[in-house]
């Protein structure tokens, strides 16, 4: 038998092997590139590095100015309205006259109260005349006692009748006086409810009138800031389009519901010494320092939940591991949440990419060499 290194069937085996190679060489590339595939690169992530500090949080609220107090006007008698001199924004001081209703009614009563009157002062005459004569017939013992008592209870509802019509000669004069409205305080008008040719119900508002002795900022606060401010805190407030512009206030006034609504409380906070360029309606805006607390201040970003409880990523300095931690929240701010226990000093807890990631995953900080 010929040897088979030399033979015809071994170099045909040898020229096969040579023309299946190209074809295989593709496979054995992929199966290079999916076993590489397998190896995933870790996870980029953003970060922030703890410490212990002070947390003291500063709210700002955005309010408009109002008028500390504002009084309501109104007619104390109804009628129509023939004439209104003050509108919006015009200054008023006591007694100035703002509107007018029609007196022709109120006159009217008047000239009949005058007239009762009149007539009684000359009944109140004519009993005075009389009781003179019984009293003087009365001394000589020239009448009777029945017609001296008569004529005395004469001259005392004579009397009586004057003065009644004297109280309401004084009425139909005051109403006469209720057709004018007139300011009973120095301030600025802020609202209008009426105008000429409307007829108005007694004590129907007419005019608002904010007084000038005092301005208000007002804000609607959530129910978590007033929980967390501090005893009689220190308000600072700024106009909204020039912050230069500013004064101190004191809490004066919260109200004891919240908006059905917006589930607010609206806050007045009395401004100490307002410059004139804080006027009535202007925007401001109010911040207001919290009392600082031991904490750990951490993007609200970073928490998730573990076991029903907060929880952060902790990163291991040493091999880029991820691990949960759960934390104890001490309080929520905008933005951020205060951590009281769960975190030490230095520790790396992940801010974003949170929801994506496992324990033991390797993570690269972004920012740093991977």
């Amino acid at each position: 038998m010929a040897p088979l290194n030399n033979s015809p069937a071994r170099r045909r085996m040898i020229a096969c092997a040579l023309l299946l190679m190209p074809a295989f060489a593709p496979l054995l590339v992929g199966c290079k590139e999916e076993t590489e595939a397998k190896a995933p690169e870790p996870r980029p992530v953003r970060t922030i590095t703890v410490a212990q500090s002070e947390v003291g949080e500063t709210i700002v609220l955005t309010g408009q100015i109002q008028a500390e107090n504002e009084a309501a006007l109104a007619f104390r008698i109804g009628g129509r309205i023939i004439e209104r001199k003050a509108g919006v924004g015009d200054h008023v001081e006591p007694d100035e006259v703002l509107a007018k209703l029609d007196p022709q009614d109120e006159l009217n009563g008047l000239r009949s109260a005058q007239a009762a009157l009149s007539a009684a002062e000359g009944q109140l005459i004519e009993a005075r005349n009389t009781f003179g004569r019984q009293s003087t017939l009365m001394e000589r013992g020239f009448t009777t006692r029945v017609l001296y008592d008569q004529a005395q209870q004469g001259l005392r509802t004579a009397q009586s009748r004057v003065d009644d019509a004297q109280a309401q000669l004084h009425i139909a004069e005051d109403r006469v006086s209720f057709t004018q409205l007139k300011a009973n305080v120095t301030g600025t008008i802020t609202a209008r409810s009426a105008e000429s040719g409307e007829v108005v119900q007694p004590g129907q508002t007419i005019f608002q009138v904010a007084r000038i002795d005092g301005r208000d900022a007002v804000f609607d606060v959530p129910a978590q800031v007033i929980r967390s401010a501090p005893p009689n805190p220190e308000i600072m407030v700024t106009l909204t389009d020039d912050p230069s512009v500013k004064a101190q206030g004191r809490v004066r006034q919260v109200d004891p519901q919240a908006d059905p609504v917006t589930r607010t409380f609206r806050v007045r906070v009395s401004l100490i010494d307002p410059p004139a360029d804080l006027r009535l309606g202007a925007t401001v805006t109010g911040s207001m320092q919290q009392e600082a607390t031991p904490g750990m201040s951490i993007p609200a970003s970073a928490l998730t939940s573990s076991n029903g409880q907060p929880a952060v990523w902790v990163v291991d300095p040493a091999s880029l591991a991820v691990s949960l931690r759960n934390v104890e929240v001490q309080r929520f701010d905008p933005g951020t949440a205060v951590i009281s226990q769960g975190l030490a000093n230095g520790d790396i807890v992940v801010t974003a990419g949170v929801q994506a990631l496992h324990p033991g995953q390797k993570v690269r900080l972004l920012g740093a060499s991977s």
